[in-house]
């Protein structure tokens, strides 16, 4: 069996998670400690506690989930010696991948995506943007509505194309409005807006890609040790300079992840464990191929069985 790692983005983070891996792994609280140091703040204390409430903050989001996310992989690595061939990370948890393949220290990681939620919020004033959820139709479809909906003062479009029948899309807050109804009319199952407070992943991010291309001058990029899949176009990435560029491609271009695991598949992958709090990307591969073997290790429980139950 060979093995793919995924790491979740946005989204699955909550108050209190890791508490329970953080008593049974000291690597846990130790990779907590490592990015509170480049971070300057107690990052523990805000997932764990979050007494000033800012976990929902984009720019404290991001690097909480990272951080999580690299510390159970590090456990895992500990106690069972894994060696993926290839990774892959959704949206932010691309940034989580390359720090478990090396390409990015842990504090360069956490600094970057801290940077990155602050640029995305700053990008659009809150109220402006929108995200929402369509359920049940084909991915062309999706597109097809948000394009005839689409101005050029007023975007809208598909950006996560998360499994089949499982579209995100994004753009200016009315747009995103009109689609929604479109797309009911077009015989969406769901079709929702979202609690996000920004439309992600929609050219409205551009001022952020410019922010993150400077912030990337600022770090060392070493080669991974293990390929990383782009969200923008699927492929398996090797070489820093690809991989920079695809970062800035990133925030402003959709998440093809659907593509992503295919490419994990084709490249050999056969098992998978999703790294991260929750275990969303457990249930997007089994909309893509509910054939894989996957698994969430957050709980102790399955970190302590490892891949034997896959």
């Amino acid at each position: 069996m060979t093995l793919g790692v995924v790491f979740p983005g946005q989204g699955s983070q909550r108050v209190g998670m890791l508490s329970e891996a953080a008593g049974a792994y000291p690597v846990v609280q130790a990779t907590f400690t490592e990015a509170s140091d480049a971070l300057g703040y107690d990052l523990w204390s805000l997932v764990s506690e979050d007494p000033q409430e800012r976990l929902g903050l984009t720019e404290f989001t991001q690097p909480a989930i990272l951080t999580a996310s690299v510390a159970l992989y590090r456990a895992c690595v500990a106690e069972h010696q894994i060696s993926p061939i290839a990774a892959a990370g959704h949206s932010l948890g691309e940034y989580s991948a390359l720090v478990a393949a090396g390409v990015l220290s842990l504090a360069d990681g956490a600094t970057l995506v801290s940077k990155r939620g602050a640029a995305m919020q700053k990008a659009v004033p809150v109220g402006e943007g929108g995200m929402a959820v369509v359920l049940g139709l084909e991915d062309a479809v999706v597109s097809q509505v948000c394009d005839a909906i689409s101005t050029p003062d007023a975007f809208v479009g598909g950006v996560n194309f998360n499994a089949p029948g499982q579209v995100v899309i994004a753009g200016d807050a009315k747009a995103v409005a009109a689609a929604v109804s479109a797309l009911k009319e077009a015989g969406a199952r769901r079709a929702m807006p979202l609690p996000v407070s920004a439309p992600f992943h929609t050219p409205l991010m551009q001022p952020a890609a410019v922010v993150m291309a400077d912030a990337f001058d600022g770090v060392a990029w070493n080669e991974p040790s293990f390929p990383v899949v782009s969200n923008v176009d699927g492929a398996l990435q090797t070489s820093t300079e690809a991989i920079k560029a695809s970062l800035v491609k990133q925030i402003s271009m959709p998440v093809l992840w659907t593509q992503c695991v295919k490419t994990l598949q084709i490249a050999g992958c056969d098992q998978f464990i999703e790294c991260g709090p929750g275990n969303v990307l457990c249930g997007l591969s089994k909309r893509i191929d509910k054939t894989v073997p996957i698994k969430s290790i957050e709980s102790v429980a399955a970190l302590e069985a490892g891949l034997s139950d896959l």
